[in-house]
């Protein structure tokens, strides 16, 4: 998703994770991106003792900002997720091992020819006021989810396998017809074809259980007091205040061990927060790595060193837009970014150089990869060969990033005087707020973009590869469309042995990366994270999944 998790990685909109302690899936479209995560999308912090009293014994409060939406049906970013998987629930989930599990589906079986599931919900699975979870409920919420009217930007993207959700979608059917209620704690689900990432799939936002009463008598102020089935609820929510989340008792996986989770909206210095005893966890920024990392100092024993997660950051193009429909000048600008030195003198070797798609570590990631690597003779050569080396009949370049009118990020900075040091080519930037450019990326309105990232929402190179880049793919932000890579793709949709897809994935990311569709940033190096000692049970995961519920604060 966008870090914009999309999905956009998730990925908030600030780029790297080492410099200002966040990074974007999220989105991915950083993304999720998300605005791009950091090691723990955002930073997130505990209130002050005074809190404490007010919201009962167990307060976990962080530093947040607004999400774009509540409505699950309409998230793809990682601001919004990491809120949304907390308060509803769908079929099945991950546990903080990335392990998938039931969730309100407590069981459920595939047929042989592996397209019909049918999953059988829990008896004890309620919504958070108290009334019982049914397979109806499911049926009604799928179908919202696909119908146009709900007009989600992500609905074919995660529930497009399902036979008949096209049609809803196109608006030739108001029901989808491969989704069938064989009794009250029965569903039944039937896809196009096999494909062994689709559970995986219904672990997102857009398949989750909504409630139809709800819905209908609130109308669009819905997501104000949402009747939700997560271990939270929405308790309160003032824009740019604060967000609280309260704990549900009746959940039908065990009540969390938090009262309350409080999201500060104001935002604030996160290390003089935690400094302040304010807060309880908070990213540790490139300027104050230093001096945390030395055991002589009094912060150093709260220092947590994490895994990175599964996201990228990028600069994204639209290929079917002036100069970058040319493969020549895509590959120009790619060969011209010296991504080692920026990662080292830049960022201080706290991210990763990205080359490919696939992030270290997850499936399908490939050492083999060739990328476009830093090569400013070669740089040249190719935009002698653009149509578009001439600087006088150019098109004017603009890459659009989140932003609200504050600074670019430092690396954009410096990609883009490289490409006038290297090629004389002159590119501007424009900023637009995080939640217009997610709906005008979805559209496909910028020529180029960049500022965010994807991070995973399910482990399986279908999300990253087939997801951002087929070009019948509605998270397909640049237009790219390649028939070799298409096939290669729904090839994979359907192989069942697991080597065989992943070569057929790695074919196609080869591609990909040699036309030069984005330049490939960063991968996200390890993340550097303080926790208060008194804090149990929160655990960094890759990707955005519903954990707050493991969290504990010992009294």
């Amino acid at each position: 998703m966008n870090s914009m998790k999309s999905k956009l990685l998730s990925l908030q909109i600030v780029l790297v994770v080492s410099l200002f302690s966040v990074m974007a899936c999220s989105s991915s479209d950083s993304s999720e991106m998300s605005e791009m995560v950091t090691l723990e999308n955002d930073l997130s912090d505990k209130a002050s003792q005074s809190s404490v009293s007010e919201f009962g014994d167990k307060v976990f409060t962080r530093i947040w900002s607004d999400p774009p939406t509540l409505d699950p049906h309409l998230t793809g970013d990682t601001t919004s997720s990491a809120i949304v998987v907390e308060i509803f629930g769908g079929l099945v989930s991950f546990d903080t091992s990335l392990n998938l599990i039931p969730d309100l589906a407590e069981s459920w079986d595939i047929s042989e020819d592996a397209e019909t599931y049918t999953f059988k919900i829990r008896k004890d699975a309620v919504f958070h006021d108290g009334k019982k979870v049914t397979a109806d409920d499911f049926k009604w919420s799928f179908n919202r989810a696909v119908s146009p009217d709900t007009a989600s930007p992500i609905a074919e993207t995660y529930l497009g396998d399902i036979v008949g959700v096209k049609d809803v979608l196109e608006g030739v059917s108001d029901e989808i017809s491969g989704i069938t209620v064989v009794d009250e704690q029965t569903l039944q689900i039937k896809i196009d074809s096999p494909k062994s990432y689709f559970l995986q799939k219904l672990t997102y936002p857009t398949a989750y259980v909504l409630d139809k009463n709800n819905i209908v008598s609130l109308g669009s102020s819905w997501t104000d007091s949402p009747n939700g089935t997560g271990p939270f609820k929405l308790i309160e929510y003032k824009i740019g205040e604060q967000i609280i989340l309260g704990k549900h008792d009746d959940y039908h996986l065990g009540a969390a061990k938090l009262d309350k989770i409080v999201m500060n909206l104001a935002g604030g210095s996160s290390m003089a927060m935690y400094e302040n005893d304010e807060i309880d966890i908070t990213g540790v920024s490139l300027f104050d790595l230093e001096r945390i990392m030395d055991p002589n100092d009094p912060l150093n024993p709260d220092l947590v060193i994490a895994n990175p997660g599964f996201s990228i950051s990028y600069i994204g193009f639209n290929v079917t837009e002036p100069p970058f429909d040319d493969v020549n000048f895509r590959k120009a600008l790619n060969h011209a970014v010296d991504k080692k030195l920026i990662a080292k003198e830049v960022l201080a070797d706290l991210v990763v150089p990205a080359y490919g798609i696939l992030p270290p570590g997850f499936p399908g990631y490939s050492d083999d990869l060739v990328g476009l690597e830093y090569n400013p003779v070669l740089a040249k050569e190719f935009l002698e060969k653009s149509i578009y080396a001439d600087p006088e009949t150019r098109p004017r370049i603009v890459i659009t990033i989140p932003g609200t009118g504050g600074s670019p990020n430092l690396d954009l900075e410096v990609i883009i005087n490289m490409w006038f040091e290297n090629l004389g080519v002159e590119v501007e930037i424009q900023q637009v707020e995080w939640a217009t450019f997610l709906s005008d990326l979805n559209k496909r309105r910028f020529q180029a973009f960049g500022g965010l990232g994807w991070e995973a929402d399910y482990p399986d190179p279908q999300d990253f590869l087939d997801v951002l880049f087929h070009s019948e793919s509605d998270k397909n932000n640049g237009a790219y469309s390649n028939p070799d890579v298409d096939l290669l793709l729904e090839q994979a949709r359907l192989e069942s042995n697991i080597d065989n897809r992943l070569k057929l994935y790695n074919e196609a990311e080869q591609i990909i990366v040699d036309e030069g569709v984005w330049i490939p940033l960063w991968f996200e190096g390890e993340g550097h994270v303080l926790i208060k000692p008194y804090i149990e049970g929160y655990i960094i995961t890759p990707m955005t999944i519903s954990k707050m519920r493991y969290v504990d604060i010992k009294n």
